[in-house]
């Protein structure tokens, strides 16, 4: 888990998950950017079925002191990030009791399968760990902004602010202005703002 050192981190481990379409690979590069602007050493690793159709995308991030391996451990996620909460429910192995979950109230359906149902999801979440922190993200973007493409950066704007993820804001601020065209920077820039606002709620 987590521990601090002189100068940082030590070590933390993230999974960001949810289905294709959802932009988990920019996620990705934006953290990765906001730790680099830090000095850490990071990993990370993709692992997806068919994104393109919707299917399950899981990025693992790990960053601090020395890392070693792109891969989390089964039981070592600090923190996991969920764009969807069914597809949340498959980076539980991944978790443990202290393990923290910042969790987009969003569903997908399923093809030809009946979805679960958000109490059912939260009632897995509880048995687990009860840091659990579930965020209409897609709602909040499109009443805030008009659109809910960038419910993603919210969270991960989110998850800094509350302290969930250990970066400084001004690392993602920077990180949005160094990975994105600038045709979407502006809409990203309002969407971290945005998250800002949201913190204390």
């Amino acid at each position: 888990m987590t521990s601090q050192i002189s100068n940082g981190v030590n070590q933390f481990n993230m999974v960001i998950v949810g289905t294709g379409g959802q932009g988990q690979i920019t996620l990705l590069q934006l953290v990765a950017q906001a730790v680099l602007e830090e000095g850490y050493d990071i990993k990370t690793s993709e692992l997806h079925g068919l994104s393109q159709r919707g299917g399950s995308v899981e990025v693992h991030l790990r960053f601090g002191k020395k890392i070693n391996s792109p891969l989390i451990s089964a039981g070592k996620a600090d923190l996991i990030l969920g764009l969807e909460m069914q597809e949340t429910l498959r980076a539980v192995p991944y978790s443990n009791p202290k393990t923290k979950f910042l969790i987009s109230k969003y569903i997908v359906p399923i093809p030809l399968q009946k979805p679960l149902s958000e109490e059912r999801i939260l009632n897995a979440f509880s048995q687990i760990s009860k840091n659990i922190y579930v965020v209409p993200a897609t709602d909040i973007c499109q009443k805030e902004l008009g659109t809910s493409v960038t419910a993603g950066v919210f969270l991960v704007s989110l998850a800094v602010f509350k302290n969930l993820l250990p970066i400084k804001p001004a690392s993602v601020s920077k990180a949005l202005k160094e990975i994105l065209p600038e045709k979407y920077l502006d809409l990203n820039l309002k969407t971290f703002e945005l998250a800002k606002k949201h913190e204390k709620k």
